[in-house]
């Protein structure tokens, strides 16, 4: 089955012209990631500030040109399409942003917001579109009497469910999650959570989750991407990621992920020593050794390859390739306890 979105050698670029007296850089925020999404699937994608999640959901989105690789979208390169070509396929690939707030048009009515999608795509008449824009507020637990009040009159909340609403009005195929439950306290990104699961179900989206709480990634993804510097360093079932973690940095970030349990708060945590590297001159080999509490000589100099601990689950390390890091890795189990929502 042809996979519904594929990503290869994505890189993205950013460039500051160079002046009479300084030469110009190039921001390596993408720099050569390939996945696939299959139909229906969740991608989370985790990592810290600054790795470049963000700006690979807007890569894929063509929301930014891409510098260089190929985006296939249901087996079709979409890479060189035009803006005009690209207009007609938005409706199959959307996108929920992470401040609700900024995302929505403080002029607007909340009905002019989701009525949107329709005009611009010429679906239907007023009559037809004010109809669909009623369903879609029942459909993210909204009245139907929002549509004529204005996005300040709502919580965050709510407006994030506004902005799913307007997401969702043309029924996606794709649908990427920017941070979209980040800016909003811990129960109401339950709510939020579940509202996407079961639109999820019942529209047969595929999600990419861009997050950097590991807890809400876990409950929402089928696998996990885990980000560093422009590139993909672990990429699993999330079962797996998640309980046999095999990249040092995967494991640093979940031994970071907050435990409840007050007898349990002073289980040991990976703490990552020196500065995350600047993208502009992104270390040589192994873009994580500087950081890395099992960096050798090799990991200096060798840009690590893909490999293979599982059918599904690969890692870009040359430690998970070694004895010892098998040994390390049990020796150092670690174990964390994951936020549910009921």
């Amino acid at each position: 089955m042809t996979a519904l979105l594929e990503l290869k050698n994505i890189k993205q670029y950013f460039y500051s012209g160079g002046g009479l007296l300084r030469k110009g850089y190039a921001v390596k925020a993408v720099d050569g990631i390939s996945l696939t999404l299959q139909r229906g699937e969740t991608l989370g994608l985790v990592g810290e500030s600054g790795c470049g999640k963000s700006t690979l959901g807007r890569t894929l989105l063509k929301l930014f040109e891409p510098t260089e690789g190929q985006i296939l979208f249901e087996g079709r390169d979409i890479t060189a399409l035009s803006p005009k070509a690209m207009r007609c396929l938005r409706q199959e690939m959307q996108i929920v942003f992470q401040d609700p707030t900024e995302s929505l048009n403080a002029r607007h009515t909340v009905g002019m917001i989701i009525e949107e999608p329709f005009i611009i795509h010429n679906k239907g008449n007023k009559s037809e579109r004010d109809k669909w824009v009623k369903e879609l507020l029942r459909k993210v637990g909204l009245p139907e009497s929002a549509a004529e009040r204005y996005p300040h009159e709502f919580s965050g909340g709510q407006k994030q469910r506004i902005g799913i609403a307007r997401a969702i009005a043309l029924k996606p195929k794709l649908l990427v999650c920017d941070e979209s439950v980040s800016a909003l306290d811990v129960s109401v990104q339950a709510q939020i959570i579940n509202l996407l699961l079961s639109l999820q179900q019942e529209l047969n989206l595929s999600l990419i989750f861009i997050a950097h709480d590991l807890s809400v990634v876990k409950h929402i993804s089928d696998r996990v991407a885990v980000m560093y510097l422009g590139n993909i360093v672990e990429l699993g079932p999330t079962e797996s990621v998640y309980h046999q973690p095999q990249h040092p940095y995967t494991q640093a970030l979940l031994s970071a992920i907050p435990i409840p349990d007050p007898r349990r708060r002073n289980q040991a945590r990976i703490m990552l020593t020196g500065e995350l590297p600047s993208p502009i001159d992104p270390p040589k080999g192994c873009r994580f050794h500087t950081r890395c509490r099992f960096a050798t000589e090799k990991c200096q100099h060798q840009v690590p390859i893909n490999y293979q601990v599982s059918d599904e689950h690969s890692v870009n390390c040359h430690y998970s390739m070694m004895e010892l890091g098998n040994k390390s890795l049990e020796k150092e189990t670690l174990t964390t306890e994951i936020m549910t929502f009921d």
